[in-house]
């Protein structure tokens, strides 16, 4: 018969090997479509067709808030079209480039060889840098450009810095001919606006919106979106769909999905440290206070059962950059 020690150690292997299993979930190894995802997703492809199949170099601005899922849909969007290998040659069909935090001809241009792979991004002049990009776009036999964090150009210290990247890109776009999307927060339209060619180029604008609770479509979605999710958790869980519950959701999240991944996966984290792992809404109060909003007032918290049900988008608030949240029984006429 095993000592009591024995037996001690044996529920302590047990508990952290099932610890270990929490600490490796999150809910964004799974991509959860949902209907502004699958709209984003039909723009992109139908710039994406257009150039292969009508040779038409076409653009789109795809914006969005911080956290509505942009990153995840153009990177799915290209993982579908996966990097090839053969023996003379690697085959892009989507190449996606960072924009730099503050962009200039030289930087840009290292950003677009670097995610072509080319071994030698620092050498040479701007003007050969830019013959290797046109040289590497055909060799790669790219199919479309997708450029993140477009928005990046308004926050550039010098407009005149801001221009000149701006016209290189835009002769670059000529050049090349192949269909490009950018990709950034709303304050991306500025750079298109302030240059006439690029307006032309890309006069297609898509804003993925946030989710919204305010109509009984949105309800449905945002609830059918919470009912998904859970189904992939690690742990038992209350009801996230459950009408009131999905409301204090929205609210913590302020209808982004990038915050609702934020708040499930610290609630996991939470709860695979108990010995009885479960998520319930005390879990999901300091999923919140770890993940959204650090030492929040328990009548701000939205899990908190006394807590007010109303947007958290005053001063100190988590969603103060963010416009009014519509919530039921609000009226369309409020700016969201």
């Amino acid at each position: 018969m095993p000592n009591d020690s024995t037996s001690q150690r044996s529920v302590r292997s047990d508990y952290i090997a099932d610890e270990g299993k929490y600490i490796g979930f999150s809910v964004r190894h799974q991509v959860i479509e949902f209907n502004a995802f699958r709209e984003g997703w039909r723009k992109i492809s139908h710039v994406h067709d257009r150039g292969i199949h009508a040779q038409i170099a076409g653009g789109l601005l795809l914006v969005g808030q911080s956290g509505a899922g942009k990153t995840t849909l153009i990177e799915h969007y290209r993982d579908s079209f996966p990097i090839t290998e053969h023996p003379e040659q690697t085959l892009v069909p989507i190449l996606v480039v960072q924009t730099p935090a503050m962009p200039t001809v030289k930087n840009l241009a290292e950003a677009i060889l670097h995610a072509l792979g080319d071994p030698d991004v620092n050498k040479g002049s701007t003007e050969e840098k830019t013959r290797r990009i046109f040289k590497l776009l055909v060799a790669c036999h790219v199919e479309l450009l997708i450029i993140d964090e477009f928005q990046h150009f308004c926050d550039s210290r010098r407009r005149s810095v801001a221009n000149q990247v701006a016209d290189w890109l835009k002769g670059v776009l000529n050049v090349a001919r192949i269909p490009v999307v950018v990709v950034g927060l709303p304050r991306a339209e500025e750079v298109i606006r302030m240059n006439e060619q690029l307006a032309r180029r890309f006069s297609s604008v898509f804003f993925l919106r946030p989710f919204n609770f305010h109509t009984k479509e949105g309800q449905k979605e945002f609830r059918g979106l919470l009912k998904t999710v859970q189904e992939f958790i690690p742990v038992r869980c209350i009801e996230f769909h459950e009408a009131n519950l999905a409301l204090r959701f929205f609210i913590a999240t302020n209808g982004l999905i990038d915050y609702i991944a934020k708040i499930i996966d610290e609630a996991v984290q939470i709860a695979g440290r108990k010995r009885d792992p479960r998520i319930d809404w005390n879990v999901l109060a300091q999923a919140f206070e770890e993940s959204v909003w650090r030492n929040a007032p328990k009548k701000l918290n939205p899990f908190n059962s006394d807590a007010e049900p109303r947007p958290l988008n005053k001063l100190g608030e988590p969603f103060e950059r963010w416009g009014k949240l519509l919530l039921p029984g609000a009226t369309s006429e409020e700016e969201i």
